[in-house]
C-alpha cells in the first residue's frame, strides 16, 4: 500500500454474540477481498457480554492483525459501545455494523461508492425487516413518524445504525458527549452530505435479540427527549387550556348560584373533574421528571464508558480506559 492509500475502519458493536462473530467475520471478509484498494481495520467493541464472545473476537485477532478490539468493564449499552468506536477509531472514514448479520456485509460495497462521490454520509434504509413480530414494526413506524413530527431533527425513517461516516463526520461526532445518546439523532443533526442506501434486512443469523419491548419503549424515550422539548411544550398548552376552561366554567358556577341558587348537588361531577385534574398533573409531572433526570446525570460528568481489555491490531491509536 502506498502512503495516499485510503483507510477505512469498521465497528462492530457486540453484545453475547459469541455464535455468530465467526460467521460475520468470514462474510465480512469475503466482502473486504472485493475491495483491495483500501486499508481495512476491523473494531470489535465488546459491550461487557456474558457469553464467550470476548474469547472468540481474541481468537480471530492472534489470525488476522488487521483486529483491533476494546473489552468494556461491564455493560454500557450499544449507543455507547458505538461512541467509543468512534473515539478510537483510525482511517478515512468509519462503518458501523451489527455482529448479527441482520445489516449484509455485502452493502459496504455500495457505501464506499457513496463516499467516494463525495458524501460524508452513507445510511442503509430498511425496506423490509425480516424475522421481527408486527409489534414491533408498528411500534418502530410510529415512533420515526411521531418524532419526525415533533423534532426539528429530521431523522430517516427505517433507519437503523448501519451506515459510512467520513472523518469529517466522525470528528464532529465525537464533540458530543452527552450521556442519554441517541445515535440514530446524533449522526443527523451534525448534517453535511448524506446519501441513503435502500436494502431488505434479514432475520439474525443465529441467537436471540437483546432489545426486548421494554428496553425499546425506554430507548424511543432517550429518541424523544434528547432531541425535542415538544413534551414539555404540549404540557403547557394544556395547562394553559385547562386553567382557561376552568376560569370560564368557574364564572359560569357563580353566575348559576347568583342568578338561579344552587342546591347541594353534582359529587359525582366534582371528583371525576378532581381525579382527572390530579391524573393530568401527575402525568406532566412525570414528562419534567424525565427531562430533570436527564439533568441530573449529564450534571455528574461520569465517563461515558470504562474499557476492561484493549488490543490495537495494526491500529495507531493507544488505550484510554475511561472516556
Amino acid at each position: 500500500m502506498s502512503d495516499n492509500t485510503k483507510s477505512i475502519c469498521i465497528i462492530v458493536p457486540a453484545y453475547n454474540e459469541e455464535v455468530v462473530i465467526q460467521e460475520f467475520y468470514n462474510r465480512l471478509i469475503t466482502v473486504l477481498d472485493k475491495l483491495p484498494g483500501y486499508l481495512w481495520h476491523i473494531l470489535f467493541v465488546n459491550d461487557g457480554s456474558e457469553d464467550g464472545t470476548q474469547n472468540v473476537i481474541e481468537s480471530l485477532a492472534k489470525v488476522d492483525t488487521r483486529i483491533s478490539y476494546i473489552g468494556f468493564s461491564r455493560n454500557f449499552g450499544k449507543e455507547i459501545a458505538m461512541t467509543a468506536g468512534l473515539d478510537y477509531a483510525d482511517g478515512d472514514a468509519v462503518i458501523i455494523i451489527d455482529a448479527d448479520l441482520q445489516d449484509p456485509p455485502e452493502l459496504i460495497v455500495d457505501m464506499v461508492a457513496g463516499w467516494e462521490q463525495g458524501f460524508d454520509s452513507v445510511y442503509a434504509t430498511r425496506l423490509s425487516r425480516q424475522g421481527e413480530n408486527w409489534l414491533k414494526l408498528f411500534t418502530a413506524t410510529q415512533f420515526y413518524r411521531v418524532i419526525q413530527r415533533i423534532s426539528k431533527t429530521k431523522i430517516p425513517e427505517d433507519t437503523g445504525d448501519f451506515r459510512l461516516l467520513s472523518r469529517r463526520a466522525v470528528n464532529a461526532l465525537k464533540r458530543l458527549r452527552e450521556h442519554h445518546r441517541f445515535m440514530k439523532g446524533l449522526f443527523t443533526w451534525i448534517g453535511y452530505p448524506s446519501k441513503s442506501i435502500a436494502y431488505h434486512r434479514d432475520a439474525r443469523f443465529a441467537g436471540n435479540t437483546n432489545f426486548r419491548f421494554w428496553r425499546l419503549w425506554n430507548f424511543a424515550l432517550e429518541g424523544i427527549t434528547s432531541f425535542t422539548i415538544a413534551p414539555l411544550k404540549i404540557a403547557t398548552y394544556f395547562g394553559i387550556t385547562t386553567a382557561l376552561l376552568s376560569f370560564i366554567y368557574g364564572i359560569w358556577i357563580i353566575f348559576k348560584t347568583l342568578a338561579f341558587g344552587d342546591p347541594v348537588q353534582g359529587f359525582p361531577t366534582l371528583i371525576v373533574t378532581n381525579l382527572f385534574l390530579g391524573g393530568l398533573q401527575l402525568v406532566f409531572i412525570g414528562i419534567i421528571g424525565e427531562y430533570l433526570g436527564r439533568v441530573f446525570n449529564e450534571s455528574k460528568q461520569r465517563p461515558l464508558y470504562l474499557v476492561q481489555t484493549f488490543h490495537s491490531g495494526n491500529m495507531k491509536l493507544q488505550c484510554d480506559t475511561d472516556k
